[in-house]
């Protein structure tokens, strides 16, 4: 699909790289760098690796580039559990020890579940070999596994927030639930294509020339799908992170000054200080 002479994946990559930059600077000028570091630092490094895809996409040899985006994937899914503790920690500040280690044991055996259910692992020689091959390999397992890993629990953990988040400090206006029911929607969908595109690879056995594009079809569609749903997470975010949570200094001045001018209004419209 052509719009403008542009096709639909770099007109989704432009959406989504300027939605980023945004979302950045929403952090950086509404000072939320300082109470949600690792989640700056992911969407940071999400900006880089979309960046680096469109600037050294077929200026640098096959494997310069595998080595690259592998470890910046790797990277990516380390950090985004490092998000996930850093949203739980301020969503379950006030929980207690017992309930933190045994929430905590209880998310890792689902998500160790998952792995161990989901997709097949290579066989061991493979990756023992020693050579640059067997650690590509090596590295973009553990990427997928810890990519697969950061999704299950970040769906955890937005149904734990939205459920009792409220009993503590993640209230249905507080940026933390905000933040993490975007990270939840986006892991959902991540792990549904993963999930639907592998099946269609498992099956699909094309026999011509037609039914390959048709299969390369559906799974561009469905990336495209999820880069959609992932825009509309960031503008989710933009639009939650302007605003002051409830209860902030901000927020309670911004409110007393409506207050204080909805009184100096007569119910007419006028002002008071209009008619003296």
């Amino acid at each position: 699909m052509h719009l403008f002479g542009f096709t639909t994946v770099q007109i989704l990559w432009t959406l989504t790289f300027a939605a980023m930059l945004v979302l950045l600077v929403v952090l950086l000028g509404r000072d939320r760098v300082r109470r949600f570091p690792w989640f700056t630092a992911s969407m940071t490094l999400t900006a880089v690796r979309l960046l680096a895809s469109r600037m050294l996409y077929g200026r640098l040899a096959p494997m310069t580039m595998s080595e690259i985006f592998l470890v910046l994937a790797l990277l990516e899914a380390l950090v985004c559990l490092l998000v996930a503790v850093e949203i739980a920690r301020r969503a379950f500040a006030g929980a207690s020890r017992r309930a933190w280690i045994g929430g905590t044991l209880a998310m890792l055996a689902v998500g160790a579940a998952v792995l161990a259910a989901w997709g097949a692992w290579p066989a061991w020689k493979t990756l023992s070999t020693g050579s640059t091959l067997a650690v590509l390999k090596l590295v973009q397992l553990a990427a997928q596994k810890a990519s697969l890993l950061s999704d299950v629990v970040t769906v955890e953990l937005g149904l734990l927030v939205v459920l009792i988040g409220r009993r503590f400090k993640a209230g249905w206006r507080s940026h933390t639930q905000q933040i993490v029911i975007g990270l939840s929607t986006a892991a959902i969908a991540q792990m549904a294509v993963r999930g639907i595109w592998q099946q269609i690879a498992l099956h699909a056995a094309p026999q011509t020339q037609a039914e390959y594009e048709h299969v390369l079809g559906i799974q561009e569609k469905l990336y495209n799908a999820n880069s959609v749903l992932f825009v509309a997470v960031l503008v989710w975010w933009i639009a939650c992170l302007w605003i002051d949570e409830p209860g902030t200094e901000t927020a309670t001045a911004e409110t007393a000054a409506a207050s204080t001018d909805a009184s100096m209004t007569e119910p007419d419209g006028t002002s008071l200080q209009d008619e003296k």
